[in-house]
């Protein structure tokens, strides 16, 4: 069996709140969630599951990337702008306000609800 990356869990302040931004943002459905988790579906069935940490004051803020097509970033881009959400070209946040176009697409950095660096591409590096 080929090595395909399942799921991941997404420490979150508002497990709900975190999910709702990633399922408006990018389109997508509900989908099933259990226990601690309150979980995204991507394609190929991989899993984001969005938790809240017992113990834990302040989440650790990771990088998310997200690959998508033109026409999505269009839209969830325009979704960012009408909301007010702050976003950069570069994950430096020198470029406030513009998207990039390196690797022959386009690209943008911004913070999610619980303060990780999420990233969305349209061509991927490789």
């Amino acid at each position: 069996m080929p090595v395909t990356f399942n799921h991941t869990i997404v420490p979150a302040d508002d497990r709900e709140e975190s999910a709702r931004f990633f399922r408006e943002l990018f389109e997508l459905p509900e989908a099933p969630s259990w226990g601690p988790f309150t979980n995204v579906q991507l394609d190929e069935g991989v899993l984001l599951q969005f938790a809240e940490l017992p113990g834990v004051d302040r989440i650790q803020t990771h990088h998310y990337a997200f690959l998508v097509d033109d026409d999505l970033f269009d839209r969830a881009y325009a979704r960012l702008r009408a909301a007010g959400t702050e976003h950069w070209a570069d994950p430096q946040m020198t470029r406030p306000g513009e998207t990039n176009t390196e690797h022959g697409g386009r690209g943008v950095y911004f913070n999610d609800p619980a303060g990780h660096a999420i990233e969305m591409i349209t061509k991927p590096y490789l």
